[in-house]
């Protein structure tokens, strides 16, 4: 038997395997550091900064429609033009920053439409449009002239219009097609692309004066009122969605309390927009467009718009009753804040009109109650929205989702 000396003897040798060498035989590629993207602050401002126009703009048309008096009268036009002029200028600054974020930041601009929480803010951007437009007319040509009212009035009138129907037909597409989304994520703000149409159709009638009369005037009236029933339906396919969530689920995030007000907007809305087919119809319906007869529109504004507004005010109860809740567990300041303001402006318009139709001067006051709500819920809202720009507060990414601790499946 052999020793381990005389294995070892016999056993082969390992060869030795060379030292890498200190430096590559060939050039390495280096990478270029990540280019830093321009206009870092724009990456954050997303559709939903458009509330803050329309906020603003309703706050002056608001104002125009109710009957101050001659003492109060020109304090009030004096205070819905410097509204109107700043909702303007609003809208052309934030029109500006939102070019930038899709030039700049097109992939979270992309991420944006595929979120379905931030999606149905896109339809803000054409009542943004109809808002300063329909305020153009009814409060700025004090300021402008008549006819600069009416241009500006139409052109925005239009687009904001064709952005409308193409958001209130896009954004459901894509929540059936390409959003995942639960019933309890059903949320207000999913009314927001559908009551576009509805606010075009509230305002459309105020340019029908100023078209040839006959065929033009008629079809912009009808136009309206198609646009009415759009908007409607739609709506009212939606709520039973939201109160179900929150009747089944409980009630919504503290910091997404604010978007119940949303609500307010549609109903409010469709009881100014009859109000105006009534207003309208007497020079719209005439014997040159062969469509004499077919008024009655003053009857239906009132039909329709009392009780619309009563589920309206009953909404509202409910709305404040979970704002307070939400206030008591520490409510932090965002952009939904501006729910408070447009919404409640609608029923500061539907309630005017309701008491020009009608001569009680209860609805004149309830809409003088609703517009000293609106004006507070505006000035917080500004304010606090100016705090943030000029602290840096705002626009800041929106908080990332908890860490879920729970033990799950």
């Amino acid at each position: 038997m052999p020793t381990l000396a005389q294995a070892a003897s016999k056993a082969p040798e390992i060869p030795e395997i060379p030292e890498a060498p200190t430096s590559p035989p060939f050039p390495t590629k280096t990478l270029a550091p990540t280019r830093p993207r321009r206009f870092p602050a724009l990456r954050h401002i997303g559709p939903n900064w458009y509330a803050s126009v329309m906020g603003t703009a309703i706050v002056a048309s608001a104002g125009a429609a109710l009957p101050w008096g001659p003492a109060l009268g020109p304090v009030a036009r004096a205070f819905s033009v410097a509204v109107w002029a700043l909702s303007a200028v609003m809208l052309l600054i934030l029109l500006v920053a939102r070019a930038g974020h899709w030039v700049h930041h097109r992939d979270q601009a992309r991420a944006q439409l595929l979120d379905p929480a931030v999606a149905p803010f896109y339809g803000c951007l054409a009542m943004a449009l109809l808002a300063v437009g329909g305020a153009a007319l009814t409060v700025g040509r004090r300021v402008i002239g008549e006819s600069a009212a009416v241009a500006v009035d139409a052109v925005l009138f239009t687009v904001g219009t064709l952005v409308g129907l193409a958001t209130a037909v896009g954004i459901p597409y894509l929540m059936v097609v390409r959003h995942r989304v639960r019933a309890a994520d059903a949320s207000p703000v999913w009314l927001l692309p559908v009551v576009a149409p509805m606010v075009s159709a509230a305002l459309g009638p105020a340019l029908i004066p100023y078209l040839p009369a006959g065929q033009w005037r008629g079809a912009l009236l009808f136009a309206c009122i198609a646009l009415f029933g759009l908007s409607l339906l739609a709506t009212l396919t939606l709520l039973p969605l939201v109160f179900g969530r929150l009747v089944l689920f409980g009630p919504l995030p503290v910091a997404l309390t604010p978007v119940l007000f949303l609500v307010l907007g549609p109903l409010g809305q469709s009881t100014t927009a009859v109000g105006h087919f009534a207003e309208a119809a007497p020079t719209s319906l005439s014997a040159p467009s062969g469509l004499s007869g077919l008024s009655g529109l003053d009857t239906f504004a009132v039909l329709y718009g009392v009780p619309v507004l009563g589920f309206a005010l009953l909404w509202l109860a409910l709305a404040v009753a979970m704002v307070v809740r939400a206030i008591r567990r520490g409510m932090p300041f965002s952009m939904t804040w501006w729910a408070f303001t447009f919404p409640v402006g609608t029923c500061v318009t539907g309630s005017a009109g309701l008491a020009r139709a009608t001569g009680l001067v209860a609805f004149s006051w309830l809409a003088f109650g609703l517009f000293a709500l609106l004006t507070a819920a505006w000035a917080v809202s500004w304010t606090r929205t100016v705090h943030g720009l000029v602290s840096g507060a705002l626009p800041a990414a929106p908080p990332g989702p908890r860490r879920v601790t729970a033990r799950t499946r």
